[in-house]
Parts: structure tokens; sequence; C-alpha cells
């Protein structure tokens, strides 16, 4: 795997996605002043038609403004509540349960050396180590604004069933989204979607606040509906372009997995004993919410558009070119040694 390649594209395409996702919120703009002038627009005789200019600069700064304050607002919101607590507050409300630097137990010492050695090839601090007890399938995430709140978790069944070369692909992947910073990015689109959104409930105010209303009713009424309108379409569209930009960041957090371990088979082989033994769902009810952050899909998607990470088949072959589809269908449950482990090579 060309994992230097692998991350140049997926940074290119990760910058292009973003830039689509500014201009999405540019065209609401432009189309909500497009609806403001036509709405205001006092006559409709042909006369009036003659005369009627379709740049007017006071109206379209006035819905600029406010259509940027209220996303801008919204986003902040958002953003400083997801970010609140750091990773720490994630990992606990998904249920997970600090581990203990002096800890006894075999795959949790396992665990915080694999931590320690990719914390050293990513040049990254060491960040606190969680696990999801309750949690049999294959997974993991890292979560936190920065690197200095950042924190890995597993699942109970990432220790029980990777060996330790796939053990230390999954965690390298991890760093990868630490070390990028890719938990900032998506909170600020997460954010964005949120100021989309209160566009449309904006809409529902000022419709509920026109049934009282004669004077103006109309304009009214049509500003209200286009707030709706326009901010479920970019809430739609938005959608889109967050769950592209999420799948391009996955690739590239394979790809420094990769680079930080050398070893493409093992972050390969965790991907295939997901696919071909226990899955990736993670049981907990606030997992939807944080689907974006797992290592592979942790919720059924009803819908692919919207899927937040990549095809499992496509993000092996990028790894392993010649995958020729078949999936590991057993456990290797702690392959190494437990004196292994209790010497600290583990």
């Amino acid at each position: 795997m060309d994992f230097f390649s692998a991350q140049d594209d997926a940074h290119k395409n990760t910058k292009w996605l973003v830039l689509l996702f500014m201009t999405a919120v540019v065209g609401i703009i432009v189309l909500l002043y497009l609806v403001a002038i036509l709405a205001t627009s006092k006559s409709h005789s042909a006369q009036a038609a003659e005369v009627f200019q379709w740049w007017q600069p006071q109206v379209f700064y006035t819905v600029a403004i406010l259509t940027a304050s209220v996303i801008l607002l919204g986003s902040l919101y958002k953003t400083l509540r997801l970010a609140g607590g750091g990773g720490a507050a994630v990992a606990e409300s998904l249920g997970g349960r600090l581990v203990n630097r002096g800890t006894r137990d075999m795959l949790e010492r396992r665990l915080l050396n694999v931590v320690d050695e990719m914390a050293i090839a990513s040049g990254v601090p060491v960040p606190k180590v969680y696990i999801l007890d309750h949690e049999l399938a294959i997974n993991a995430f890292a979560a936190g604004y920065d690197v200095q709140h950042a924190v890995v978790a597993v699942t109970r069944g990432t220790l029980e069933q990777l060996s330790r070369d796939e053990l230390q692909g999954v965690v390298a992947h991890e760093f990868s989204h630490i070390l990028n910073g890719d938990m900032r990015i998506n909170i600020r689109l997460i954010g964005i979607l949120f100021g989309i959104l209160l566009l449309a409930i904006a809409g529902r105010f000022i419709l509920r606040g026109s049934r009282g209303s004669s004077k103006n009713a109309g304009a009214i009424i049509a500003i209200g509906l286009a707030l709706i309108v326009v901010g479920y379409l970019g809430l739609f569209f938005g959608r889109l372009i967050k769950a592209a930009v999420s799948r391009q960041r996955e690739f590239l957090a394979d790809a420094s997995g990769v680079q930080f371990t050398r070893n493409p088979s093992g972050l390969a082989g965790a991907l295939k004993k997901i696919g071909g033994f226990s899955g990736s769902t993670i049981e907990h009810p606030d997992a939807e919410e944080a689907s974006h952050m797992f290592f592979e899909t942790g919720v059924a998607m009803k819908l692919n558009m919207f899927a937040t990470h990549p095809p499992l088949e496509e993000r092996i072959r990028r790894i392993e070119p010649m995958f020729s589809g078949e999936l590991q269908r057993h456990t290797a449950v702690a392959e190494e040694s437990a004196g292994g482990a209790a010497m600290g090579f583990a």
C-alpha cells in the first residue's frame, strides 16, 4: 500500500468536499435572497416587471447577514456543546470504563502497551484509554476536540477477538483521527448542519406568526415556507457532503494507520474479522449520534448515501490490493501468551 499517496488523495478530496459544503451555504443565502425580493415586490403589474431589479444590494446584505448569523450561532452552540467535556465525556456517555494504568488484566495491559507504541509512532501525547465492557462486537473510536483532551476507546469484542497485530492496526487508525483533527472537522460540520436546521425551525415560527396577520401575510408565508424548504434541502445535501467527508477521513486514517504500524495485514485482518465474524454494531442507545467516530460502522444505515464509512471490502482492497474477498470467520483471541503480556512485550 502506498500510504503517502493514499493520504494525499484523502486530504485533497476532503478539501474539495469542505469547499462544496461552504458552497452549499452560499447557495442557501442566494436562494433565500431570491425569495425575499420576489416576496417583497409590491406590484405584479407589467409596468412594475419592466423596472424590477434582480440585484438589490440592501436586501441581499440583509438576507446574507441574517442567514449567516443563524447558521453561525447555531454552529457555535452545537460545537461548544459537543466539544465540552472532551473525549472522556463521550467515552463515558457510551458506557466506557477508564483503564487503570496499574491494571493486572493481561488483555488490558496489552491494549495499554499498544496505545503507548502508537503514541510514539504518531508523535501524539498518550491519551486516556477506555473499554466498552458491554459491547461484544469489534469496534473502537477516538474522541476529543484536540490532542490534549483526546481518548481512545475499544469494545470488549476488540480486546477478545483480535490478535495483537490486528489490535495495533485498529489503535493506529484511531491515532490518525487524533493526529489529523478529524473529530474537530466532524464537530464543525455537525455544527453547520445544526445551523442550517435552525433555518427550517425559524421558518416554522414565521408561519405560526403569520396566522394572526393580514398585512403582508402573503410575503410572510412565502418567506416562512422558503426557510423550511431551503433549510431541509440544505440539511439533506449537507448530510450527504458530511458523510462523504467522513468516508474520506476513514481512508486517510487507514493509510496513516499502515504508516504507523508498517504492517498492512494487521489493519486488514481486523477489517476481515469484522466482516466475517462478529460485525461492528454498537448496542448502546446513543451509538447513532456518535456513529461517525467509530472504526467501522456502529449502526445500521438505512441509506448508503448517508453512510459515514466506506464499504468494508473497499477499505480492505485499498490496504491489500490482491484481496480475494474471503473474510475471516473464526475468532482469534489474544494470540500472544499471557507470559509475554505480563513481561510487557504484548
